[in-house]
């Protein structure tokens, strides 16, 4: 299996650059491997669509914000669900249109190319992007999980099937562009004649222009609906994370392509653990007796309960380790322990016949403290949980 390339090093920029610095570099690798000047190229058409990916993420704040810190996992999905990036030509071009529109795509002396790929038309508006929480609990994040979620949204009008027409005959060619969805204009410049091609005024690059509009959506080609949506959701996700379906937005208007569904991982609290990172922390409560002759605890997981051994003459404070019970790493091998903190505990009332046996105990030396130099400080244990 292939490994990713790393977004700033694909657009050729620095990981603190400008969106303005982001914008100019993806125009200039974009253009380099446009599938016009790379006619039947595979390899530069799919050089164009790593830069498209690579600027769907970086152009935007959120995704961004996600990538710098977790990579590739942290914005998987990023166009095309959870796996992929964007797959298409069509895509790209319906998305980034703009930072196309007016450039150059002609020869010079009237030579050939077009500004969009074969001419193709941009339809409707893109929909846009749809935010969503939802909460899962540890064992959720532990395994990963699949959830159904009912989203309120723009969706397709079923009545014209998303084209914001009457019908069918309510749709005809755009007069100014002839269909095309684009205007050509030839200037002569002391080189010869340059070719520019932008989107047309009319139609808005759709090509098409409706003459009578769907009663039901008013010619928007969509209508305010719910959908089912199923979301994937991988193991050892984290707090404030965000996932990204890609096509799962609101609908575009007049057939336009969808936005994308944008998810936040929130944390439902456990009752007796907590989450630091890929670890798992829980406080364990023992009586004087069981710290001085020992015992055999259970103690909860986050995938059921473990039963551990507490040595004689166990020290308030004390810090074990149950290895790989903690949370994976999104998307890889990593895996997190559990820290169970010893606490013994101290009776607050007691009996004056309990006084007096502690009384007793108190004047025996060997109740007085004397740790060992082998003992580590609590700031030893500190530095080491945090190393």
């Amino acid at each position: 299996m292939s490994t990713k390339r790393d977004y700033y090093e694909i657009l050729g920029v620095a990981k603190g650059a400008s969106a303005d610095e982001i914008k100019k570099a993806y125009r200039k690798v974009a253009m380099q491997y446009h599938p016009d000047r790379n006619p039947g190229d595979k390899a530069a058409e799919e050089k164009f669509k790593e830069a498209a990916e690579a600027y769907e993420v970086l152009s935007d704040a959120d995704k961004r914000a996600q990538y710098d810190r977790f990579g590739h996992a942290g914005v998987q999905g990023n166009g095309r669900g959870f796996g992929g990036g964007a797959s298409n030509m069509e895509d790209i071009f319906s998305q980034f249109g703009d930072i196309f529109g007016d450039d150059i795509f002609g020869s010079f002396f009237g030579g050939g190319g077009g500004g969009r790929r074969g001419g193709q038309r941009m339809r409707g508006v893109r929909g846009s992007n749809l935010r969503i929480k939802i909460k899962l609990t540890y064992e959720e994040i532990a395994k990963g999980v699949t959830k159904q979620v009912k989203v309120k949204k723009h969706v397709p009008c079923n009545t014209c099937h998303g084209s914001g027409a009457k019908d069918k005959g309510s749709v005809q060619t755009c007069g100014t562009c002839g269909g095309s969805g684009q205007v050509r204009r030839v200037s002569n410049t002391f080189l010869g004649q340059m070719q520019t091609v932008t989107t047309c005024p009319t139609c808005n690059g759709e090509g098409t222009t409706i003459t009578a509009k769907c009663g039901n959506c008013k010619g928007e080609g969509r209508v305010y609906g719910e959908e089912t949506v199923t979301l994937d959701i991988p193991a050892g996700v984290q707090e404030g994370m965000q996932l990204s379906l890609g096509g799962r937005g609101n609908a575009g208007e007049r057939g336009g392509p969808p936005g994308d569904l944008i998810v936040l991982i929130e944390e439902e609290q456990h009752k007796e653990l907590h989450r630091d990172g890929l670890n798992v922390a829980y406080e364990l409560h023992i009586s004087f007796p069981d710290a001085c002759f020992g015992t055999s605890v259970e103690v909860p997981t986050i995938d059921g309960k473990a039963r551990i051994k507490i040595p004689a003459g166990t020290q308030s404070g004390k810090i074990f380790r149950l290895k790989g019970k903690g949370f994976p790493g999104v998307n890889s091998y990593e895996k997190g322990d559990q820290l169970i903190y010893v606490n013994v505990w101290t009776p607050q009332n007691i009996s004056a016949d309990e006084k007096a046996m502690l009384e007793k105990m108190n004047n025996s030396p060997n109740f007085k403290p004397q740790p060992e130099k082998s003992d580590k400080s609590f700031f030893d244990k500190v530095r080491e949980m945090f190393s």
